[in-house]
């Protein structure tokens, strides 16, 4: 401001100059007056320019620069170019925490839609894309009724009610591979609402099978309670001779036994799910196991059958395994247990430890049993499945022995196979990692 009057000034004085000058010359008042004029006109006509460029300068978004030199529009100039870059620096920044908010939801486990007040997707991240089978390039701007057409959903979204979540089953549902999803539906902004997505698959199963395993324990030990409470009243109204007596005390002892090797196998379940990991300085002999294993498995075959099965055990090498001999054993044996009780007396099974070339090694057992339909074979390492209910009661079984065996090979690094015909039997196969075994000289 200061140099815009001080500019106006100095041409005032430069135009009463020449006015002097001219009425010197003869023209006096009127040649004075017209140069004063001249003189403000061009003066005016140079601000009014700059005056001009500054705005077109605004106009044209403030781009190409303007430089104004001092003055008025100068410092004008000045001033709107300090505002524009303190401008275009707060949205920078604002754009690079936007990108950083968006970068985190991106990476969210859950899944994430924002949504306009019209229900049109404005904006989601990867997960959500999954879970409802949404594309950036093709579903942006589309209503999300239009593409999720569960009526669950629709239902609840059309309910406008979101103080609780809405379970429904994810796009890759299927009989054979369920998918759950929990979506949940939060109102912010003018209208608008987040809409988070969490695949609870995981949960839903665990809770089945919680539900599941407390139903099968309650089923497994009610049977045999009702049995001994049976017989104990028989035993406390009616006189009984001592052949009937002994009967009775020989069923109770039986039905109490299993009642106690369901225990004794869900404590070993807990335990197994509850300790750490066993010990790899710690070396097993796998004769020494086996033997045991024969052993009492040759037991147990005189006690399940009148005659015995024909049962083969084959050691390639000595060798010793790194773990815990109680879990290793517990594995063995179940593997063992179950082909004699699903085996027809005197009918062959094979028990081999073999050692493969790359230094893993295998323990498999193979029977000539009634075999296993392909349909049950993804499920048998459940607790408390059976292929058939009565004759696992029949042969004393508990339904954990193979869930016991599963959880003894991952322990250990292994893997449990699984190998059935229906009609020709069954070959149960754990692979023990190169790192668990070496072998020793006889």
């Amino acid at each position: 401001m200061v140099w815009r009057i001080f500019s106006f000034v100095l041409a005032q004085l430069a135009a009463a100059t020449a006015g002097w000058w001219l009425a010197h010359a003869g023209h006096k008042e009127a040649a004075a007056l017209g140069a004063a004029l001249f003189i403000g006109y061009v003066w005016l006509l140079l601000d009014l320019l700059r005056g001009a460029r500054l705005l077109r300068w605004l106009r044209a978004g403030a781009a190409p620069d303007v430089v104004l030199g001092s003055g008025l529009w100068g410092e004008a100039s000045d001033r709107v170019r300090r505002l524009i870059r303190t401008h275009d620096r707060l949205a920078a920044d604002s754009e690079n925490r936007l990108q950083d908010f968006l970068a985190a939801l991106q990476v969210s486990p859950n899944g994430v839609v924002l949504l306009d007040e019209q229900g049109r997707i404005e904006w989601f991240n990867q997960t959500a894309g999954i879970h409802f089978g949404l594309d950036a390039r093709r579903d942006l701007a589309q209503h999300l009724g239009n593409l999720v057409r569960d009526p669950g959903f629709a239902a609840y979204y059309a309910g406008r009610d979101y103080q609780k979540d809405h379970t429904m089953p994810g796009r890759e549902n299927s009989a054979s591979r369920p998918v759950k999803l929990s979506v949940h539906l939060h109102p912010y902004g003018e209208g608008r609402n987040l809409l988070l997505s969490r695949d609870i698959t995981a949960v839903e199963q665990a809770e089945a099978m919680r539900r599941d395993f407390v139903a099968n324990v309650s089923h497994e030990i009610r049977t045999p309670l009702t049995v001994l409470a049976g017989f104990v009243e028989t035993l406390q109204v009616l006189p009984l001779g001592e052949v009937e007596r002994q009967r009775y005390l020989g069923l109770m002892a039986q039905q109490s036994q299993r009642m106690q090797t369901l225990v004794n196998d869900l404590l070993t379940l807990s335990r197994l799910e509850g300790s750490p990991p066993p010990p790899l300085q710690e070396w097993v002999s796998v004769s020494t196991l086996l033997q045991q294993c024969e052993q009492d498995g040759r037991e147990l075959s005189h006690l399940v059958w009148q005659r015995p099965h024909d049962l083969h055990f084959d050691v390639s090498s000595a060798c010793e395994i790194a773990g815990s001999a109680s879990e290793l054993y517990s594995a063995v044996f179940n593997l063992v247990g179950n082909a004699i009780r699903y085996t027809p007396a005197q009918q062959r099974i094979d028990v081999q430890w073999l050692v493969l070339p790359d230094g893993a090694a295998q323990f498999s057992v193979k029977d000539t049993g009634a075999g296993i339909a392909p349909e049950h074979l993804p499920r048998l390492t459940e607790r408390f499945y059976r292929v058939d209910r009565s004759r696992s009661r029949e042969t004393g079984g508990t339904g954990l022995g193979l869930a016991i065996v599963k959880h003894v090979a991952q322990r250990h690094g292994g893997e449990l196979a699984i190998e059935s015909i229906p009609g020709k039997g069954s070959r149960f196969t754990i692979t023990f990692p190169s790192q668990r075994v070496r072998i020793t000289s006889v």
